[in-house]
């Protein structure tokens, strides 16, 4: 028996309506109202620019003729506590970006290897909080009464906690870890009731639904129920919910590897980057402008793009 899979619902901007494709697919005319948006039109390239950054962070360091590790004694001066010669923190043909007091670590290859490390965090503990938050958001909505009252007592329970006090006495407590993966786990451990609650209000509302109840007298099981019927017509909102999560996965990677419990060195990121700039900001506010600016500039372009998908995936929850 044939399944009806609601295509999402994009705004009009001409009308000031509401269509669904006619004659074009549903994304086609999702990735068209986000172009003709300035904001996301920017938000897209500026992620698009800093992703390709980050994938290619080797070669583009390669390029400027440093690895983020090697030091360069001739552009500080020890004489004067390790300062960088010259202008802007020793901007110069040598180091694009200038380089890091004390030690003349090129600052274009770290921020490249930075972004990277600051990127896979945050994509890797927002894939950990959608798919945990999807699954027991679609459960709790679905299933009903005990597992419903289960899982959301769960999610009340999580996020009664203060996350970051917690986030910051598990980092500290495990030492000799991945601490990568530790981020990722720990990020995401506190973080995943926000999304379910969103799919479970969803899946509330679609599982009474004509092609749902259909579904269910054609004998269909309910795990096709929720992947064929279910899942399909949630994934709207998902998709912009993801986009907003992932500046604030940006910015609490950052916010733990400030206070000293991140990522180490002699690994890069931006956030470990800032908090060793604190030290040198009289002397080269240089050194702390470049990482706070990249930082800046990547929670503002996936910030504004996930408030184009919201408004054009799920218009009524973004009115909400």
């Amino acid at each position: 028996m044939s399944t009806t899979t609601e295509p999402p619902v994009v705004a009009d901007a001409t009308a000031g309506g509401t269509k669904k494709s006619a004659g074009r697919g549903p994304w086609r005319l999702v990735w068209d109202q986000l172009w003709a948006k300035g904001s996301a039109r920017f938000g897209l390239i500026t992620v698009g620019v800093l992703l390709l950054a980050a994938a290619l962070a080797g070669p583009l360091s390669a390029l400027g003729g440093w690895t983020p590790e090697e030091f360069d004694k001739r552009a500080i001066d020890p004489y004067l506590g390790g300062v960088p010669r010259g202008d802007f923190g020793g901007i110069s043909a040598r180091h694009w970006l200038g380089v890091e007091p004390g030690t003349g670590r090129d600052l274009f290859a770290r921020v490249l290897h930075g972004g990277q490390v600051s990127l896979l965090i945050a994509f890797t503990a927002t894939a950990v909080v959608v798919l945990a938050g999807t699954l027991a958001g679609i459960a709790a909505g679905y299933f009903g009464g005990r597992v419903d009252t289960l899982l959301s007592r769960l999610m009340d329970l999580t996020m009664s906690f203060p996350s970051l006090i917690f986030m910051i006495a598990m980092m500290s407590v495990a030492k000799d870890v991945n601490r990568i993966l530790l981020i990722t786990l720990v990020i995401g451990l506190f973080t995943w009731p926000g999304i379910a609650r969103v799919v479970r209000g969803q899946t509330l509302s679609l599982k009474h639904r004509e092609y749902v109840e259909a579904a269910k007298v054609g004998g269909a099981r309910s795990w096709r129920i929720l992947t064929r019927e279910i899942l399909p017509n949630v994934s709207g909102p998902i998709i912009a919910y993801t986009t907003l999560l992932i500046p604030g996965m940006i910015a609490t990677e950052a916010a733990l590897s400030y206070l000293g419990v991140g990522v180490r060195p002699p690994t890069a990121s931006w956030g470990q980057m800032i908090a060793e700039s604190i030290v040198h900001y009289e002397t080269d506010p240089t050194y702390f402008l470049i990482p706070t600016a990249f930082l800046f500039v990547a929670v503002l372009a996936f910030t504004l793009l996930g408030d184009a998908l919201r408004d054009i995936l799920d218009p009524r929850g973004g009115r909400s």
